[in-house]
Formats: structure tokens, C-alpha cells, sequence
């Protein structure tokens, strides 16, 4: 089965920096499955926070992940300085899939392409609908 090809840069609708640290790096010198996981949230919770979406304290939504995924294309890890690509593919009434890439600073194709698959939830827990202005905002990131 052949394999899909990686992603390029202009297939994602925004862009965050990223830069490795050392202490990311496993004892092959690669960076650790897990990181690459963390990194993924942490550019999703940036770029929402960047749109003004409050993520904590009174008044912040709240995402569940309830799917994630990573494919590795090429490794990367300390000191490599990445960008991270972020692309929305899916939106229905009360959850939404987002897709992180990130890239080696210069290189056109992704190193890695991860996703989160988050349903916004009530205070018990429940899915509710994505209000319409929070809607808008992650349509920011739709691409055609």
C-alpha cells in the first residue's frame, strides 16, 4: 500500500513557532512520541488564545479530545526550530477536527501531521453546540 504523501506548507491557514528544547529528545536522539502530543495541544491552546477564545478560568469553553492521531513522515528533535501548521477539517454542530503539522524551519513538507478530534462540552459533561462566534474563529483556519 503506498504511502500518502506528506503535507506541504500551503495546505495549512496558520503558522506558530516552535522550538525544540533538549530535554524533548529520547535516547535515540530523536524527540519522544509523546512530545510531539504535547506540542500539538500546546499550539492549538496558543492560537485559540491568540483569537481571544478564553480556554481557562470563569467563562472558558471546554474541548474534549475525544480522538487524536500522529503520522511521522521525518524525524525531528533538538535543535531543530519547527513551525506548526494548523488547518481545520471538519466542524459539525458540537465538534470539530484539527490538524497540526509541523515543519522544519525552511522544508516545504511536514515532518509529522497530527490531529485532535475535540467536542465542546457543558459544565455535566454533555456535548453542546459550537456557538456561532466560536464557530467563526476556528473557520480561520479552514483552507480550500
Amino acid at each position: 500500500m503506498p504511502r500518502t504523501p506528506p503535507p506541504r506548507r500551503a495546505d495549512f491557514a496558520a503558522f506558530l513557532p516552535v522550538q525544540t528544547r533538549w530535554a524533548d529528545n529520547d535516547e535515540y536522539g530523536h524527540m519522544n512520541n509523546a512530545t510531539y502530543y504535547a506540542i500539538f495541544d500546546n499550539v492549538i491552546s496558543v492560537w485559540q488564545m491568540a483569537q481571544g477564545v478564553t480556554i481557562r478560568g470563569p467563562g472558558a469553553i471546554r474541548f474534549v479530545v475525544v480522538e487524536n492521531g500522529c503520522t511521522y513522515f521525518r524525524e525531528v528533535g533538538f535543535p531543530d526550530a519547527l513551525e506548526a501548521g494548523l488547518r481545520l477539517t471538519q466542524i459539525g454542530t458540537s465538534s470539530y477536527r484539527i490538524e497540526v503539522a509541523l515543519f522544519r524551519e525552511g522544508e516545504d513538507a511536514a515532518a509529522t501531521l497530527g490531529f485532535f478530534h475535540n467536542v465542546l462540552t457543558d459544565a455535566t459533561g454533555r456535548p453542546r453546540p459550537i456557538p456561532e462566534g466560536l464557530r467563526a474563529v476556528l473557520d480561520r483556519l479552514r483552507t480550500s
